[in-house]
Order: C-alpha cells, then structure tokens, then sequence
C-alpha cells in the first residue's frame, strides 16, 4: 500500500515529505550512495526475524527469548546458518532441513515487510529518535496484524504497555505534545468503546472486541487525535472494502467475522507516511 501512494503522489511531494527535518539528509552522503540504504534494510530484515518469533509465540504464551528458533515440525534447534532472513528460506527450498516440512512463506514475507519499512522510516525520519519510535510502533503494528489475523485476538501484553509508552515518548517527540497524546488515548479508546457500546445496545451482539479500543487507544498515544480521526476514516473504508470482497468470495453475508485490528493498524501506518498528503488530497476533491 505505502509503495502504491508512492507511485501515485508527484515525485516532488514525496522528496518533501521523505527528506524534510531530518537529522541526516541525503546529501551527506550522496544520493547514490546506497550503503546506508542497504545496511537499514538489512537491519530491518534481522528485526523482521525476530518478529515472527513474536507472532508464532506471544498468542501462546510461550517466551519470546528461549529457547532459540525451532522448527515448528520436528521441534529440531535451527542453526545460526539456517536462519537467515530471507536468504536461508530460498537456499532450503522453504523447508526444514531436518524433516522437510515446508515452513509457511509468512517467515520471509514478515522480515521482507519489515526490511521496506525500515528503509522507509529512514527516508521519511532519517536516523533519528523519532525514526527510531516509530519504527518500533510500526513494527508493533505488523506484529499485531499478523496475530490478529490468525487468532482474532489483540494480545493485552502488547497493546498496554504501548499506551503508557507512546505517552512517555511524546515528552521527546516534535511530531507530537504530551497533551495531544493524552487527547489521543482517550478520544481513540473512547470512540471506539462508544461504536462497541452502542452497537450491541442495538443488535444484542458483540461487534468490537475490547482489543481493537485498546489498540486504538495505542495508536491515538503515539499520532494524537487528528491521527486517530484519520485512522478511523481510513480503517473503515479499507475494512468495508475488503469485509465486502470476502463476503462476495465467500458468501457467508452479514455472518462474517472480519477482524478490524490490521486495518487500524494500517490506517495508522498510512497518517504516519502520507496522512497530511492524504487529507490535502480529499480536502481538494471537496473543493
């Protein structure tokens, strides 16, 4: 999605919004030096490694430091060299080289996201204290994503302390005040605790789980409130799309559960690249 409204926004605008503020611009080491591209990028592999460690094991309780890496079959200790970003899953065939079990595609698919959106955090903050907290909230993002997808759940242990933690980071932050992190935790847990309260008021039924106010509730602490406003609009017209394909593919109607966590969370990840580009965008097409 974010390389799409790359290609969409005029190369101008996006030279704006990736090279303005930062701590390092790209004319200190030439715009055709990619070392520094390749090493972000590389790095960002590495955390995307580590990552899907955290979506297999968080869902399940299972601790996140030991034991190391394991196939998921035979439980045999992956070695160093087979474990790899990206590289190790071609050279194997995408399997286990004890009992060659195909291991999913989502391994590489993770650490290849989080490799782009690394390098995509350093174009739009350089390397900096902020690039390096949005990196982190954004990778957080992906990683509750992913377990939302396969499990329905928001886990407590990731989106809690995310709030407290977004709310810290705006004392150091100059996209965001604390006030305005405080407004956003609120108006984002609030306003989707209101949607969850009145909907079953009406129809009886639980429509939003207490996840997704929390989730929103992180996301409002660390973009402010006119980032949660975004994320809502953008969430809801992403998620109708894609709750209105599956019930066409599926035919299962009003039935179908469609979990709204990774549309939050892509909302959120959009304001974050090209919210301002996005809301002039509308704002213009009203005019």
């Amino acid at each position: 999605m974010i390389c799409l409204l790359i290609c969409i926004f005029p190369a101008n605008n996006i030279y704006k919004i990736c090279f303005k503020d930062r701590l390092i611009h790209p004319e200190r080491f030439g715009m055709f030096d990619y070392t520094i591209h390749i090493m972000i990028f590389i790095f960002g592999l590495t955390i995307g490694s580590f990552l899907n460690v955290c979506i297999f094991r968080i869902p399940a309780s299972k601790s996140i430091v030991r034991p190391g890496s394991m196939c998921p079959g035979c439980n045999s200790p992956i070695k160093y060299y087979d474990n790899i970003p990206v590289i190790s899953y071609i050279f194997l065939g995408g399997k286990c080289r004890k009992c060659n079990m195909p291991i999913s595609f989502r391994y590489p698919l993770v650490e290849l996201i989080i490799g782009l959106v690394a390098l995509a955090v350093f174009m739009r903050f350089g390397l900096s204290f902020e690039g390096l907290v949005y990196f982190i909230f954004i990778s957080t993002l992906i990683v509750i994503t992913f377990i939302d997808i396969d499990h329905r759940i928001i886990p407590d242990v990731i989106s809690l302390p995310g709030i407290p933690i977004g709310f810290l980071a705006s004392f150091l932050l100059s996209s965001i005040s604390w006030k305005e992190s405080l407004i956003g935790i609120l108006a984002g847990g609030g306003s989707l605790l209101a949607v969850a309260w009145i909907y079953s008021l009406i129809t009886k039924k639980e429509g939003m789980g207490g996840g997704d106010i929390k989730l929103l509730a992180m996301i409002g602490a660390f973009i402010g409130l006119k980032g949660v406003l975004f994320t809502i609009f953008a969430a809801s017209a992403t998620g109708t799309a894609a709750g209105i394909a599956v019930m066409l593919k599926t035919q299962k109607g009003m039935k179908l559960a469609v979990p709204f966590g990774p549309f939050l969370s892509l909302g959120a990840m959009l304001y974050i690249f090209f919210g301002s580009e996005i809301i002039s965008w509308y704002l213009n097409l009203l005019i």
